[in-house]
Order: structure tokens, then sequence, then C-alpha cells
């Protein structure tokens, strides 16, 4: 079944729903600003960039070869034996395929950028949908429609965009996994300092290495 009989489907039902039952909730969102009000996605995005631009630099590079390769049977062929201009045409077709293959590895539709973009925005998008699933369920909406998708919405009142609540909801949740973060951390030095504490306190030649450690850093540091 293919997307534009999902979406018909989608929206026959949709305009059932709001003859049938008044009740219906629907709200909207727009996935495209989400995703670029999101930090994570714009590095994710950059990453991207660097390895596309890397890779069109190597097709760049290949291409180059080959047109050079074809440039000069062009201007020695009047002086070539049938054999050599056959050789040199071969040349020519191995590097060309070279260059397809290069292309469909990078570029194809399960290429190297298909895999490395599915790898760094599916986390995120996991977010996105996470959060969309709590707000929907807190407000008690019986669908959320994605504005940047193929899905025409002739209208849309902003008081039904749920986009910015998305962005706050990610924001929130990715605050409280610093703030946790944060707190472990602290109390991982904690433990370490009383536990180096107790070597002190039980072996007193322990805390005479650790305080000699200590000076010759500071020492070191001076200088």
């Amino acid at each position: 079944m293919t997307k534009k009989v999902l979406i018909t489907m989608l929206s026959l039902f949709l305009g059932f729903s709001v003859f049938g039952q008044k009740g219906q909730k629907i709200a909207y969102i727009d996935m495209g600003y989400i995703l670029e009000n999101i930090p994570e996605y714009q590095e994710a995005n950059q990453q991207l960039e660097i390895k596309v631009q890397r890779w069109q630099k190597k097709i760049a590079q290949q291409e180059k070869e080959i047109e050079l390769l074809k440039t000069h049977l062009n201007n020695e062929r009047a002086l070539l034996t049938p054999g050599l201009i056959q050789e040199r045409e071969e040349d020519i077709a191995i590097k060309q395929e070279e260059l397809n293959k290069t292309q469909m590895m990078y570029f194809g539709t399960k290429g190297d950028l298909y895999r490395l973009r599915k790898q760094l925005t599916k986390p995120i998008q996991d977010k996105v949908y996470a959060a969309i699933n709590e707000i929907a369920k807190k407000k008690k909406y019986d669908f959320v429609l994605d504005k940047s998708s193929d899905l025409i919405m002739l209208y849309s009142n902003d008081r039904y965009d749920l986009s910015d609540q998305i962005i706050r909801s990610i924001t929130r949740t990715e605050k409280k996994k610093d703030l946790k973060e944060k707190r472990s951390r602290k109390q991982r030095e904690l433990e370490q300092k009383q536990k180096v504490a107790q070597e002190k306190k039980e072996n007193p030649e322990v805390a005479k290495k650790l305080e000699e450690r200590k000076a010759k850093k500071e020492a070191l540091q001076q200088r």
C-alpha cells in the first residue's frame, strides 16, 4: 500500500470521525521545525555534511581521472593502433565501473549516507516520538498529524500546534538527564574522597605516599 493511499484513507477516516464524533481531539506538529530546534539534530547534520563533502571530493577526483583518460585518448587516437585504443577504452570502462560502485556505496539506497543518517538521527527521532506520545496521552488527543509531511493541511489553528511543547519536553528530559549524571559524578567523587580518607586513617604509610604524590604534582604545576 503506497503512502498516498494511506494518507487518503487517513484523511477519509478523520473526516468521518469529525462528522460522526464531535468529541474527537486532533493536534498537529511540524517535525521539520522541531528537529531544527534540537541541538543534537544540528550536530548530527553537521557530521553528515562533513562526511558527504569528503565522499563528494573522492567522487569528483575519480570523475576527473576518467575525463583526463578520455581527453588523452581523443587527442592520441589517430596515433594509436586499434589494440591500444581498445586497451585504453577498457581502462576507462573499468574506472567508470569503479566510480559507479563508489557512488552506490556512498549515496545508494542502502549506502553509507543512508546508514549514517539512520544511526545519527534515529535516537533523536525516538526522543521526539516519545515526547509526542507523552503529551498526546496527557492531553488526550486522538490524532497527532505532521504538518511537514505529505498530508495536506488546508487550515491549521496555532492553538493545536504541539511543536513547541515537544521541544520543551525534550529539553526538560535532557536537563534532567544531565542533572542526574552530574549528581552521580559528584557522588562517585565523594565516595572516592571518603575511600582515600579511610585509607589514610587505616594506613599511615599509604597516607604519606599520597601526600608525597600530591606535593610532586603541585610542584610540577607551579613549574
